[in-house]
């Protein structure tokens, strides 16, 4: 999983595309961190070694490219982060993170479209004798 510093580096490379390290700090500077050159340097390498990024040349410089899948890289987090500090309880976080805020109805309704396909998919588990 990638440290803190290491996801907003994939977000700009989810969200932009393939970038200079120049790119990437000039990112990072608009939401108002201001690392310098060398740091994300350094941390574009450490992320290679670890196969999250990929580079290529451009001219004279490399430009990133994220090798770690958005999604797979966003529920990996999520699991991780339910059972480090929920004791895998999804309900108890669940919970929590609806109260934590109020929802819009757009955001109600896509939650509702979840829990009605989760629902479906444990009665269909249910159907094939697996366990609900």
């Amino acid at each position: 999983m990638p440290t803190e510093r290491e996801l907003q580096a994939l977000k700009i490379l989810w969200e932009q595309g393939p970038a200079s390290v120049r790119e990437i700090c000039q990112a990072l500077q608009d939401r108002g961190e201001s690392p310098a050159y060398t740091t994300v340097l350094s941390l574009m390498q450490v992320m290679e070694q670890k196969g999250l990024v990929g580079h290529k040349p451009q001219g004279k410089a490399y430009v990133y490219f994220a090798r770690a899948q958005r999604e797979r890289t966003l529920r990996g987090l999520a699991r991780s982060f339910v059972d480090n500090v929920f004791d895998g309880a999804l309900e108890s976080y669940v919970l929590h993170a609806l109260e934590s805020r109020r929802l819009s109805p757009r955001e109600l309704k896509r939650l509702e479209a979840l829990v009605a396909r989760a629902k479906e998919q444990a009665r269909r588990k249910g159907e094939k004798g697996g366990p609900p």
